[in-house]
């Protein structure tokens, strides 16, 4: 579980790094909306917990760089992913226990 949660984690940051390079590189509208929906699962999840109009508060006061709002959305991606992962195990465990148990009443 962890392993997948893992490998996932970094293909998703990899994607996010070679989108926002060639961004930067060939600017174009398509790489710009690419850019945005992938900065948009963190960006939910931050707004979710309430964290999102701080950030947006200290990034636009110049107090955060864009490369310290790109970790903050890379690491909140990374933990995104592990809770998905650790819910699925944990439905997926369930589940089998369940087909387990009923499998060995009969």
């Amino acid at each position: 579980m962890g392993g997948n949660a893992f490998l996932l984690s970094v293909l998703y940051l990899l994607v996010g790094i070679v989108v926002e390079g060639a961004r930067r590189v060939w600017p174009s509208i398509f790489l710009q909306k690419l850019s945005l929906s992938l900065d948009s699962l963190p960006a939910r999840a931050l707004e979710l917990v309430g964290l999102m109009q701080p950030l947006r508060e200290a990034y636009f006061a110049g107090q955060i760089r864009e490369s310290g709002l790109r970790l903050v959305f890379g690491f909140t991606t990374i933990i995104i992913i592990f809770l998905l992962a650790v819910v699925v195990g944990v439905f997926m465990g369930s589940l089998r226990s369940l087909v387990l148990y009923r499998a060995s009443r009969r």
